[in-house]
């Protein structure tokens, strides 16, 4: 006989459906495990390339130790080297990729760990990196391989040294038709070296890469990608990563020709930005002729490389591993790239030498709190570059390139201002009711010309809570240097002004590491309260049961 569900029973069905939906929606709510309780954002500040050629074997260790200061000079991403196994073992930098799976953990090619170390190294660098709220960049090598087997290759009829069978990883084996010529293409752009060239147009050689992508970024934690010669393969290969495995990305495509890196980013349909070699040899020629070069030069966007026509998609350098060719005057290469339009990235060896690291963290202070906005160039001539940057609250840069301390009166945004020289080296100057100003700089210098202070970073980390602090010192000085041979140039209206850009908001990249919602920490004790609730309902319940 069928009887209407009692009120106790419709409340138990209640509770129930609740925490069924509740667990539901802990489930859809948190992505992947995360070892920090936020999402990590950057493009707005600088990256450090975190390593050079030959970095002693316990790299990942010294890395680690560095981030709390990393963090706190004003970086917000690290680009780390090359993680898996190559085979030159021991000694490889990663740009010769044996077994992909392979970041430390079999003994292959004559070493457990790599270069750099072990996985589980690795693992606690990345882990440090997002607790102080730093993106992780793996260097990604997609064009060739190094260290397999001969075998018999009937595609060319010879032996090639493509058997990678043998994987202690036992992932994403390879044989001879995983490389060029392939029955599914007989070569792409290039050859490196000489390797074994891997085909992207084979179906799972192109999967695969995807798939060790995605357990980079899922099991390792990196959160974006540097790609390495990419002159030697497709294009789309970089697009089709990006799509399926995220993040933000940056392509080595040396060429100082500007048309080519621009042509190369619109063939990835612009999902990458590139570094910018066309500037990079630009501030060569500039820092190198040590006074002879006409800065004037600046002023002409064919001059001023990728940063000078896509600035959201320049990534800006001085030196990096492969190339370190600015032998002097390299503070002012410096200077342009870290007051610039562009995403800036400074090299390991530079940051840490004494000679440059202060000035360099003090510049990157200034990117971070003053350099924004589109840019006007106010002055140029042989000698003094002024540039403005236009955003909130902006700043006015002076690089000189001649052997004397020179100056120029220009007319800037700013009307009855005090600015200050951000860099301790020229006397705070007050603009007038029009804006107009006269800055001076250094011989072979710069000074950057902002209406406030630098303030001290001090960051502490979501886990530990450890707090440290950068301090920068900016002394003015006393008088400038006399010298019977100083220039000065005076314009009240400087006949030189060109807009670069418009002012573009630069929205910082967003990179969804691993991250659990915060609504799951009030989930858990509510679920609780529920299950004991739904309990004592319905004993409640079998106990009049029980009396009927």
């Amino acid at each position: 006989m069928s009887r209407r569900l009692s009120p106790i029973i419709l409340l138990l069905l209640f509770q129930l459906s609740l925490i069924f939906s509740l667990v539901l929606f802990n489930i859809s709510d948190a992505v992947p495990e995360s070892k920090i309780n936020q999402k990590i954002s950057f493009g707005s500040g600088v990256m450090l390339q975190a390593f050079y050629w030959d970095t002693p074997s316990d790299w990942y260790t010294i890395v680690t130790e560095q981030i709390p200061e990393i963090k706190n000079a004003g970086f917000d991403a690290i680009w780390l080297p090359p993680p898996s196994k190559g085979h030159s073992g021991g000694y490889s930098m990663g740009y010769d990729p044996y077994d992909y799976y392979d970041l430390g953990e079999f003994f292959q090619h004559g070493t457990t760990p790599t270069r750099f170390g072990t996985k589980i190294e690795l693992l606690a660098l990345t882990t440090e990196a997002h607790n102080y709220e730093l993106a992780v960049v793996g260097d990604i090598v997609l064009n060739h391989n190094s260290g397999g087997a001969s075998e018999w290759n009937p595609n060319i009829n010879d032996y090639t040294w493509t058997d990678f069978t043998g994987l202690q990883s036992g992932k994403f084996l390879r044989s001879y038709n995983d490389f060029h010529p392939s029955s599914y293409e007989e070569a792409d752009e290039g050859i490196f070296g000489g390797f074994p060239d891997l085909c992207h147009a084979n179906p799972y050689v192109h999967d695969e890469l995807i798939k060790w992508g995605q357990w980079l970024r899922d099991e390792i934690g990196f959160d974006s990608w540097r790609f390495d010669y990419v002159k030697g393969f497709h294009a789309s290969m970089v697009q089709d990563w990006m799509t399926s495995v995220g993040g933000w990305g940056v392509a080595e495509y040396w060429d100082g020709y500007l048309p080519a890196v621009l042509q190369y980013l619109d063939d990835t349909n612009n999902v990458v930005s590139g570094f910018d070699f066309p500037l990079y040899y630009i501030l060569q020629d500039l820092c190198n002729s040590d006074g002879t070069y006409d800065m004037g030069n600046l002023a002409n966007s064919d001059y001023r490389g990728v940063m000078g026509t896509r600035p959201f998609q320049s990534v800006t350098f001085v030196a990096n591993h492969d190339t370190n060719e600015i032998a002097i005057n390299k503070m002012m290469a410096y200077a342009f790239i870290l007051t610039a339009e562009g995403y800036p990235c400074v090299f390991w060896n530079d940051w840490v030498d004494p000679n440059f690291k202060e000035k360099i963290n003090t510049l990157i202070l200034i990117h971070n709190q003053f350099a924004k906005g589109g840019t006007d160039i106010l002055y140029t001539n042989d000698d003094l570059y002024v540039a403005q940057r236009n955003g909130d609250p902006g700043c006015l840069v002076v690089l000189n390139d001649g052997s004397d301390w020179s100056g120029v009166t220009v007319q800037t945004k700013w009307s009855n201002t005090l600015l200050k020289d951000l860099t301790g080296q020229a006397f705070d100057e007050e603009t007038d009711s029009e804006g107009n100003v006269e800055v001076w700089a250094p011989p072979k210098g710069y000074t950057v010309f902002a209406p406030g202070e630098l303030e001290e970073t001090t960051f502490t980390t979501v886990i530990n809570s450890t707090t440290s602090s950068t301090s920068i010192s900016t002394t003015s000085p006393s008088s400038y240097p006399t010298s019977t041979e100083s220039t000065f140039t005076e314009t009240s209206n400087p006949s030189t002004s060109l807009s670069t850009t418009p002012e573009v908001t630069k929205t910082p990249t967003t990179t969804s590491i691993r991250t659990t919602s915060a609504t799951a920490r009030f989930q858990f004790p509510l679920l609780i309260m529920l299950c004991g609730l739904t309990g004592y309902l319905l004993q409640q319940s079998l106990k009049r049961n029980q009396r009927k």
